[in-house]
């Protein structure tokens, strides 16, 4: 055996011996950290003098994703949807006299309860529940 088939015998011996370990390193078994979670259940996403302050909130880093609650703590239909337009994805207005969504870009309009009103979008906005709990405004996807 000359030094080059030793060498390169050797070599990948070596690094096919270590496979194992790199596998095992890379798995994707249950990871020991601990993350934040998307959770399912109520979420405090402001205050109820936010809301009553402008007759809306809008938390764009809520654990939920965006959301935009229209109404007031007086009313009890307060409206909370994701208010990405489905169409291109700019950020729908609240229209209150009109008690509709529209986008400032391609004029899609939503209903208050999310449902497409007029296009070009045809998909509608997401929603969530809404309840006000104490000086909190809490919302769950639907």
């Amino acid at each position: 055996m000359n030094r080059r088939d030793f060498i390169t015998l050797f070599g990948v011996g070596g690094i096919a011996s270590s496979l194992p370990l790199a596998l095992a390193a890379c798995s994707s078994e249950k990871s020991t950290t601990t993350t934040t979670t998307t959770s399912k259940d109520w979420q405090n996403i402001g205050t109820v003098a936010e809301l009553d302050k402008n007759g809306q909130l809008l938390n764009e880093k809520s654990p939920v994703g965006t959301v935009l609650v229209v109404g007031t703590s007086k009313i009890k239909n307060l409206v909370a949807v994701n208010p990405t337009c489905t169409h291109k994805g700019c950020k729908v207005d609240w229209k209150a006299t009109e008690n509709k969504f529209l986008c400032p870009c391609h004029k899609s309009a939503f209903a208050a309860d999310g449902k497409v009103l007029n296009g070009p979008a045809t998909e509608p906005l997401a929603t969530y529940a809404v309840k006000i709990e104490g000086s909190g405004v809490l919302v769950k996807p639907v």
